[in-house]
């Protein structure tokens, strides 16, 4: 069983914590562990940080980087097409979305990689199938866990556990986050670590569920185990993230306080080497361009804020954020003015260490896979890259073989 407790599964057992902290192998160690090792030679890990941004619903990638000179784009998109005057071009034949002016300036700062036609053999369409598949990566599903659960169960094998060093900003934990023996502890809010601190009711309801008698094979048996400290723990932690506060403006919005979230976590908390982050709305059936327009601004926007405020801590070169969805959006729009599930799409990595430009063609309109943009870059290629470049990993043991790397960090 996991270390772990999804917050649904603790009010399934009688709606108790509000709260993802449930692992005793973390919890006790909090206060002493602030060094990822890496299994190979028992040599630290470099100390860069890797963000993940999950963009949950299917991103319409046709919409977001713009093949602006296909005459197909405008012929398939009669009234979603954006016009060239409108796009932000990033060379002589794509654009980004109107809206994503942030975005745009780090672009041509050098620091976004622009990785298109990215995707996996024989598409799935739903969200549920293919959003796994991204964060298993394993489309024939051998592989068992997440990729960065398998990162963590490789590089911390033998080693102490530090506590921190994976975190993830979500209501529910991703199956990415998911190892065989790794536990990365995932809250909804960075609220939450401080929220049960000082409550006398949760304090003691804390205290009771770890005095419980329970079957060995419940959920409750995990959180009966875990250390007598875990309040104390959950104190250090708070108080780490007391100590710094965010300098730039964010949003009001999901991706707004979400990387204000995490430029905090990173600006308090050295030894956190990677941090996981969702935010959903990108299933556009209908009506799609307000809704998408408001979306890409609000990323963009809080994208640009995160990178000045990493640049302003001494970080604007240890830090890259890669941002993905389970699958982009069909080519041809549909009656409701919007798009339906689709395939292959861009991905962005972004960070003062990237090799900035478009990496990869532009989509072939011409050559569709059942209505979609086909894919010719493989994801696993761009996790390879992050890997073993930029996580100190070893991606073959990670993702199951060998892949060629994207040639996204410079």
């Amino acid at each position: 069983m996991s270390d772990f407790l999804s917050r649904r599964d603790l009010m399934k057992q009688g709606g108790l914590i509000a709260v993802g902290l449930a692992a005793p192998k973390w919890l006790s160690t909090i206060a002493e562990a602030d060094v990822l090792r890496i299994a190979k030679g028992g040599k630290p890990a470099s100390d860069t940080v890797l963000v993940v941004c999950q963009l949950s619903g299917g991103n319409d990638g046709l919409n977001t980087v713009v093949p602006f000179t296909d005459s197909l784009y405008y012929k398939y998109r009669p009234t979603l097409a954006h016009k060239e005057d409108a796009v932000l071009k990033l060379n002589q034949s794509l654009g980004l979305h109107p809206s994503m002016k942030g975005l745009h300036t780090l672009y041509g700062e050098g620091k976004v990689a622009v990785v298109t036609n990215v995707g996996y053999p024989k598409p799935n369409r739903s969200h549920f199938k293919s959003m796994d598949i991204w964060q298993s990566a394993s489309p024939d599903d051998k592989m068992r866990h997440g990729w960065i659960g398998r990162h963590f169960d490789v590089a911390l094998k033998n080693q102490p556990p530090n506590p921190i060093v994976a975190l993830g900003l979500s209501t529910e934990k991703p199956l990415a986050l998911v190892g065989e023996s790794a536990s990365i502890p995932c809250f909804a809010s960075l609220t939450d670590v401080s929220s049960m601190l000082g409550d006398a009711n949760s304090e003691k309801l804390l205290r009771d569920i770890q005095g419980m008698d329970a079957m060995n094979d419940s959920p409750t048996r995990v959180v009966q185990q875990a250390n007598k400290a875990a309040l104390d723990a959950m104190s250090i932690l708070s108080k780490q993230l007391s100590t710094f506060a965010p300098k730039q403006t964010y949003g009001d919005d999901a991706f707004g306080k979400g990387f204000k979230q995490i430029s905090q976590l990173i600006g308090a908390s050295p030894s956190t080497r990677v941090v996981y982050f969702s935010a959903g709305g990108f299933d556009t059936h209908s009506r799609q361009a307000d809704t998408h327009a408001r979306l890409l601004g609000n990323f963009s926007d809080a994208v640009l804020a995160f990178q000045r405020e990493m640049e302003a801590i001494g970080k604007g070169d240890k830090v890259v954020v890669l941002v993905f969805s389970e699958f982009g959006r069909r080519v041809t729009e549909n009656a409701s003015q919007g798009t339906d599930h689709g395939a292959a799409a861009p991905m962005f990595v972004i960070g003062g260490k990237v090799k900035g430009g478009v990496h990869g063609s532009n989509p072939d309109l011409t050559d569709l896979q059942d209505g979609d943009v086909r894919f010719k870059v493989d994801f696993r290629e761009v996790y390879s890259a992050t890997l073993d470049q930029w996580m100190g990993g070893d991606s073959e043991i990670v993702l199951g073989q060998k892949f060629n790397h994207t040639p996204v960090f410079s």
